[in-house]
């Protein structure tokens, strides 16, 4: 039964990987229930604050995902408008897939700027803010998710 569920927990690990990059997929979610799912075998015993910090850290980046974008906006000269169109963005590029995903918030940081009153150049270089943001906070998930895979190996070993 550990052999099974080793196998599972990195199974779900390299689910977690694709999920950084892929739209709809929890990927540091998922690659943390690969860590508990290792710690129910009778072979992995991670310690209690190992596990609540990489709890801790799951949640911090997932919710960091959302809020990147929009710092990048802003970080770039955007105005509150702009931060508001790339967090819608965000969203509606859900519904359009990878693609959706990475230009959601780029577009509606860009159309939030126009709507702003401000020129087309500052519109852009708020948009390329969420897009750094987009950039960002997926190199933030692929780090989380290499982290706790190496864990796991080295766990094994």
């Amino acid at each position: 039964m550990d052999i099974f569920l080793l196998i599972v927990a990195f199974v779900m690990m390299l689910i977690g990987i694709i999920g950084c990059i892929v739209p709809g997929l929890p990927g540091v979610p998922i690659a943390y229930v690969g860590l508990w799912i290792a710690q129910a075998t009778g072979c992995i015993d991670f310690s209690w604050q190992f596990l609540l910090i990489w709890g801790l850290v799951t949640i911090v980046i997932s919710v960091l995902d959302y809020v990147v974008p929009a710092w990048g906006t802003k970080q770039f000269g955007g105005t509150q408008w702009g931060v508001w169109g790339s967090t819608i963005g965000i969203f509606v590029g859900l519904f359009f897939g990878a693609l959706g995903v990475i230009l959601g918030p780029l577009v509606g940081a860009i159309i939030g700027e126009l709507l702003a009153g401000k020129q087309l150049n500052e519109a852009l270089k708020a948009g390329w803010g969420s897009f750094i943001g987009i950039l960002f906070g997926t190199l933030l998930k692929l780090i989380a998710c290499g982290l706790m895979t190496v864990a796991l190996i080295q766990a094994i070993w």
